[in-house]
């Protein structure tokens, strides 16, 4: 009997965008482990590192906001779209998302702990917020950002109503320049971040798992090049290199000249703000984002696959 399921070709193949059969090959020699499999396609060359997902499980929305030099972003869940869309969800998320403005740290429990405007608390009003609208919900996620003096400045890509959306961003500068025009740097960075979805803000502080992961792969990768050991090595580290580069935020090339790496964009910016500027943090949330997406009727059309 085979250790994965119709369900599982399906991730595999979102997750690289290999074929079907290679896809099915990868996780019978992997047992079933689709993180396995996902490196075994990758260093045969059959898919490539993935920075984000398209399709994501979760419904719900994210929300923003920002107060003086402080920004925080929240994501709460719900089971469906439509969901996202009634007024009195996205009411209980830009309120929430408020309340965390005067929490502190980034634990949701001390979150729902919080009281909430109308009273009660936060996990209160989510409890009623469930029996009323009669569908799961849950909070998520928060981060907070801060600058002491400077600007937090939020972005919403794909919004549903203000401040709400799929994506939240928020883009912490430090500077003593003119706020209006680090705002608009900000409004620019968010949307770069959105679209382009760093790891990290520095190479530095991209996960060493991650890289660890990177290192093995490549090695893989250059161990069927036949080449000497010490060009393999240089192969790896190479390779390494590269996807930290395009997974660390400063070092990103700006997705709207496709040309200038964040740190240049950042520092070039001191002359139009009148001083020098730091982005020293940032906040990406989009929704739903490390949940698989559940079985869909595609897996009839792999169930045979598996099964043969």
């Amino acid at each position: 009997m085979a250790a994965f399921t119709a369900a599982d070709v399906k991730a595999l193949r979102e997750k690289t965008g290999a074929g079907m059969m290679d896809a099915k090959k990868a996780l019978e020699g992997a047992n079933g482990d689709i993180e396995a499999a996902v490196d075994a396609l990758r260093a045969k060359g059959l898919a490539t590192a993935q920075k984000k997902s398209s399709r994501t499980a979760a419904e719900g929305l994210v929300g923003v906001a920002v107060e003086g030099t402080k920004g925080v972003a929240v994501e709460v869940n719900s089971e469906t779209d439509f969901v996202a869309k009634n007024d009195q969800f996205q009411d209980f998320v830009r309120k929430t998302t408020q309340v965390a403005l005067g929490t502190a740290g980034d634990d949701v429990d001390t979150l729902k702990a919080a009281a909430y405007p109308t009273g009660g608390t936060v996990g209160d009003k989510l409890t009623d917020n469930v029996a009323t609208i009669g569908e799961n919900q849950q909070i998520r996620r928060i981060k907070t950002v801060s600058v002491t003096d400077g600007v937090v400045v939020p972005y919403i890509h794909n919004a549903v109503a203000s401040d709400l959306g799929k994506i939240g961003v928020l883009v912490a500068l430090e500077s003593e320049g003119d706020k209006d025009k680090l705002a608009e740097l900000g409004k620019k960075l968010g949307m770069h971040i959105a679209a382009a979805f760093p790891q990290a803000l520095t190479a530095e502080g991209l996960d060493s798992e991650v890289l660890d992961r990177e290192r093995k792969i490549a090695a893989e990768k250059a161990a069927e090049s036949g080449k000497p050991a010490e060009v393999q090595a240089k192969m790896v580290d190479g390779a390494v290199n590269k996807y930290a580069k395009e997974n660390a935020l400063l070092s990103q090339v700006y997705v709207i000249d496709n040309k200038t790496p964040i740190s240049q964009v950042v520092e070039q910016a001191a002359k139009d703000v009148g001083a020098k500027v730091e982005l020293v943090d940032y906040v990406r949330f989009q929704l739903g984002e490390g949940i698989e997406k559940e079985e869909s009727d595609f897996a009839a059309e792999v169930a045979a696959a598996v099964a043969g």
